[in-house]
């Protein structure tokens, strides 16, 4: 029990996450579902609790997208219903063009939008940088087509596949 709540000090981790890591640890692997037990009724491990904090994070923090934080969650071995909940909080009241926007000028804060936006393969990669940060397709050509010299290329853009959820 001490090495897991070390680890738990360590970083937050969820009961997939610290379950696997038990096991690795343990003399006995029967003893690795009687520890996360104990640490779960004492309030050490709860994956709803970590899963909100972490969309909420992942949204105020890095201003991702809902289906980036949703595959970041179940990467993190999270249930899937606790993470759409999470989600669906976190992303509450939020208007997607408007992170999008806030996204597009962070990260890319250091050139002027407009004429970095006119060449068409600086367009294409932000709408895939838009896609990977777990933006609709829908809403990123949108936004995009406010700032780009050429919005007819972002149509042959719509066609594009969903990012993988392993990535």
């Amino acid at each position: 029990m001490i090495y897991g709540l070390r680890l738990l000090g360590g970083r937050a981790l969820t009961l997939g996450e610290l379950r696997d890591r038990l096991r690795r640890r343990a003399a006995e692997p029967a003893d690795v579902e009687e520890i996360l037990r104990k640490l779960k009724e004492q309030g050490y491990l709860d994956d709803r609790r970590f899963a909100e904090s972490f969309a909420a994070a992942r949204v105020e923090n890095q201003g991702l997208g809902q289906s980036r934080v949703l595959r970041d969650l179940r990467a993190r071995r999270v249930a899937p219903n606790i993470a759409e909940k999470a989600v669906a909080n976190a992303f509450e009241g939020k208007d997607e063009t408007v992170l999008i926007e806030a996204f597009l000028r962070r990260k890319y804060r250091s050139v002027v939008l407009h004429e970095f936006l006119a060449e068409e393969k600086n367009l294409a990669s932000a709408f895939r940088r838009l896609r990977y940060a777990g933006f609709s397709s829908g809403n990123s050509i949108r936004v995009l087509k406010r700032f780009a010299s050429k919005p007819e290329v972002l149509d042959a853009l719509e066609s594009e596949p969903e990012p993988e959820s392993g990535q």
